[in-house]
């Protein structure tokens, strides 16, 4: 079983086969090679329930090379300049081609023998001009150019949600869910872009966290717009609160009350005498006038690998 491993880009993390003669710490910078070539990254010890949660979706164990010295925390910070030097190179390059791409990221490899480029546009783009003066501006390197989703940018800039905390792709989500506008209108939220998507402009990732609970909720609850039988007599479903467990009802002499979901009954046949004007379903109310497709998944969102 694994002991250590590291928090690579996008936050994923993977094990380290650590020699048994070596000896690390948590918290200590180390050198590994994956893909990309040579990589400088925090080891992290693994819990051994972190392991066993993985199970067979273990990612494929990292080589270790060394821990990292103090001559080599040297030479990361002069890499890290470099890359800020590349990133405003880059930025003038794209300006000059007049490409709608956005520049995230520039990453070099600890042996300087690849510079990645992350950018996120709107649609594929033709950068066969881009590269050829990449390749005169930056030489005896291999020039990377990937195109990302915007949620893959925003875990990469990292930041702060509305909720206070880091942003989950930042801090703990290995990979995103596909996420639509049901799950906001079956959880009874309001379709407001600046209460359910993210910085990404997406919609946000925690709609998922208790979707499962909404839909268990709901299970027995009538529709709105159900005629129903009460202790007070016949109304319509107004609304819905699926973790009270309770049913919002407008009875025929106008007044609105809430009843728990095993004091009514449906009926079969519709009530045309009460017309729902009371605005307590916000959900469809407001996705009426708000369009929002701009805010669920598309090609755009996030890639699965960077």
């Amino acid at each position: 079983m694994y002991k250590y491993g590291v928090r690579l880009l996008k936050n994923r993390i993977y094990p380290v086969n650590i020699p048994e003669n070596t000896e690390v710490k948590h918290g200590q910078l180390v050198l590994i090679n994956t893909e990309k070539g040579q990589e400088v990254a925090k080891i992290l010890r693994l819990s051994s329930c972190v392991v066993q949660k993985w199970g067979k979706n273990l990612p494929e164990a990292l080589p270790f090379i060394r821990i990292i010295t103090e001559v080599d925390k040297t030479r990361v910070e002069e890499i890290g300049r470099k890359e800020n030097v590349a990133f405003n190179k880059c930025e003038e390059l794209i300006e000059k081609h007049k490409l709608p791409m956005r520049l995230v990221s520039s990453k070099y490899t600890f042996d300087e023998k690849k510079l990645s480029f992350y950018y996120t546009a709107p649609h594929r783009i033709d950068f066969r001009e881009l590269l050829k003066d990449m390749t005169q501006t930056f030489r005896r390197v291999r020039i990377d150019l990937r195109h990302i989703g915007v949620r893959d940018e925003t875990s990469i800039i990292e930041g702060m949600g509305i909720c206070g905390r880091q942003f989950c792709c930042s801090s703990f989500l290995k990979n995103f869910e596909s996420i639509n506008i049901k799950l906001v209108k079956d959880q009874g939220m309001p379709v407001n872009p600046s209460k359910i998507s993210g910085t990404c402009g997406r919609l946000l990732c925690c709609l998922n966290y208790e979707y499962s609970n909404y839909i268990d909720a709901a299970a027995g609850m009538p529709p709105v717009g159900c005629g129903v039988m009460t202790s007070e007599g016949l109304g319509k479903v107004a609304a819905l609160h699926f973790l009270h467990a309770t049913i919002v009802v407008k009875l025929e002499d106008g007044r609105v009350k809430e009843f728990n979901k095993k004091e009514i009954e449906m009926l079969e046949e519709d009530i045309t005498n009460i017309e729902i004007d009371y605005p307590m379903n916000y959900a469809e109310e407001e996705a009426t006038t708000i369009d929002i497709s701009s805010i669920e998944d598309d090609d755009q969102s996030f890639t699965s690998n960077i």
